[in-house]
């Protein structure tokens, strides 16, 4: 088998922490009633079916989900509508193993007070999943919730994959890693207002977590996914939270010899990376006889020993604020949460834009991408996805110091909408590798990507999705429209781009004039990083900013890594 259960993988069962212990024995609470007993994820749907606030709509699911999940053929997505709360809750986090040994006590007796109120006031179901998609990668999971959480249980089996429905788990390869335990009881509260969102206690070091007070079933996804980056990171992999795709040009006569380029895009919310991720053919700038093949739009792990990169999970948990309800994706559909439903032609079906509330969601089938893979090449391209106005709409970092650092501050802007001073407005918001799930050390991150771009991974940064580039103050922003950002996408796949270093970064770049306007005519003078307009106070702004990044590096865990810090702080140096 891939991971190992408790029993195998403890030499000693004492090595075991009390976090995993306390999941271990609510797991094996074995009595004469019927509580826990596992579920299937076709039982799972059918009890989901009868909840109160779940709604079975009249679209049909997607053929594919249907047959994985073992379902009758005439299944329909449901909708779970869970409350006020429609989206995580960072500030619920507590990691176990950065905690004193005072906070270690009390969270351990919260969460034994806890487990004991699950387990006397219901009936539990346990539920076992496979997290990765390539034998070489794969992690039993497995959850425990009480029966009314059995929406979430049937979610949880639709983004991953149930053990059932992987016949070659037993067989892929064994890791030196635990099997994921989940404990799930979102009926729990505490008096104490540092839980007043919900409690999720993450030991990473013992592969267990616990969501306590939490109806979101996104808390359960990225929760599992926590864990399973923090697996990959300790085989030595290297975790990614982004989207990675493979453009073929084989066929393709001008540009046959690029083969086949992997190129994977790291950014936050709004930042474009399911737009490059996704896009079918960049806007039209793919030649002819180019094929794309896509791993996923969220969640791999990057393996340098084999230079492959492995999936996590067969869905995706997309926001559907831009999805009516004609929208073609909802082909794809297996279950919304937080949505609308309505009545259209004397049938109940899901409605997207938000309309109810923000961060409607729902989980798809990973095959509304197209031709999809379980596993890809090594990247031949890593972008990292800014708004930030300083900087043109592509760079080539060439130092594999600065893009290190680059990616370990990537960065978003406070917006006008946030109720904060104009001081604050000016602050950066860093979050390295754009993967706010990472719970171990950063220098980690730094470590294995500094590998990989070393080994011949070239870096970019896109800027000014959903944002600008400067046109004389921070506000007054050239756009940098999708299609053109697309455009450079497809330039660097193709390697028609040529580059000049940018004076102002040592080991950064731009396209050259003539190479990029017989792709963009017009763009160099238009984003040429040299000529704006109110130099002095873009100069001002620039180097604020890169000093911010500074900061943050140094006041961050790479401080334990002395040369590492260094290295990467002078990366960041603005020439005046």
């Amino acid at each position: 088998m891939a991971s190992q259960p408790s029993w195998k993988y403890y030499k000693k069962l004492s090595d075991m922490s009390r976090l995993r212990a306390i999941a271990e024995s609510v797991f094996n609470n074995r009595n004469y009633g019927s509580s826990p007993r596992f579920v299937s994820a076709a039982e799972a749907y059918a009890m989901a079916c009868k909840l109160p606030w779940v709604t079975v709509t009249d679209l049909p699911m997607d053929k594919g989900a249907i047959k994985n999940l073992g379902l009758p053929d005439n299944a329909k997505v449901i909708n779970d509508n869970c409350g006020a709360t429609v989206g995580r809750s960072a500030e619920a986090r507590v990691f176990y193993n950065r905690c004193s040994a005072a906070e270690k006590n009390n969270l351990e007796a919260i969460l034994r007070e806890a487990m004991y109120s699950m387990e006397r006031n219901n009936n539990l179901v346990i539920a076992e999943a496979v997290v990765g998609m390539d034998p070489k990668l794969m992690i039993k999971a497995r959850l425990i919730a009480p029966e009314n959480d059995i929406a979430n249980v049937f979610h949880w089996y639709a983004n991953f994959s149930p053990l059932a429905s992987v016949p070659g788990y037993e067989k892929s390869t064994e890791l030196p890693i635990q099997d994921i335990l989940f404990v799930s009881y979102p009926d729990w509260t505490s008096p104490d207002p540092r839980w007043a969102k919900g409690c999720v206690a993450v030991d990473e070091e013992h592969m267990t977590i616990y969501n306590l007070g939490m109806r979101y079933f996104g808390e359960r996804k990225k929760g599992t996914l926590t864990m399973a980056w923090t697996a990959g990171m300790r085989l030595g992999m290297v975790s990614a939270h982004a989207g990675i795709k493979e453009i073929d040009f084989t066929k393709v006569p001008e540009y046959s010899k690029r083969g086949k380029q992997v190129i994977a895009f790291y950014g936050l919310s709004g930042s474009g990376k399911s737009s490059h991720t996704n896009a079918l053919d960049n806007a039209g700038t793919l030649p002819k006889g180019a094929t794309r093949r896509i791993a996923h739009d969220d969640a791999f792990q990057i393996d340098g020993k084999t230079r492959t990169c492995y999936v996590w999970e067969p869905t995706l948990y997309d926001k559907t604020d831009h999805r009516d309800t004609s929208h073609p994706d909802w082909k794809y559909c297996i279950s919304t949460q937080n949505m609308m439903v309505v009545e259209v032609d004397g049938k109940i079906i899901p409605a997207g834009e938000d309309i109810r509330n923000n961060n409607g969601r729902a989980l798809f089938s990973r095959e509304l991408l197209g031709t999809t893979t379980n596993s890809i090449g090594f990247p031949n391209h890593i972008g990292w996805l800014m708004k930030d106005s300083t900087l043109p709409p592509i760079l080539k970092l060439t130092d594999p110091d600065l893009a290190v650092a680059m990616g370990a501050t990537l960065m978003t802007k406070r917006t006008s909408a946030e109720n904060v001073s104009a001081e604050e407005m000016k602050k950066l918001v860093f979050v390295p590798f754009a993967n706010p799930f990472r719970v171990y050390p950063l220098y980690c991150d730094c470590l294995g990507y500094e590998k990989i771009f070393q080994s011949g991974c070239a870096c970019y940064v896109w800027s000014g999705g959903g944002g600008g580039m400067w046109n004389g103050s921070d506000t007054n922003l050239k756009k940098v429209p999708l299609e053109v950002s697309l455009t450079l996408q497809t330039a660097v796949l193709e390697g028609t781009l040529e580059w000049e270093n940018w004076a102002l970064v040592k080991g950064a770049q731009i396209p050259t004039r003539d190479s990029i306007e017989k792709i963009l005519p017009g763009y160099y003078d238009m984003y040429n990083p040299n000529m704006v307009p109110n130099l002095a106070e873009f100069m001002g702004l620039l180097k604020d900013r890169f000093q911010q990044r500074k900061d943050f590096i140094a006041q961050s865990d790479i401080a334990e890594q002395p040369e590492l810090m260094q290295r990467l702080i002078s990366s960041l140096q603005i020439n005046a």
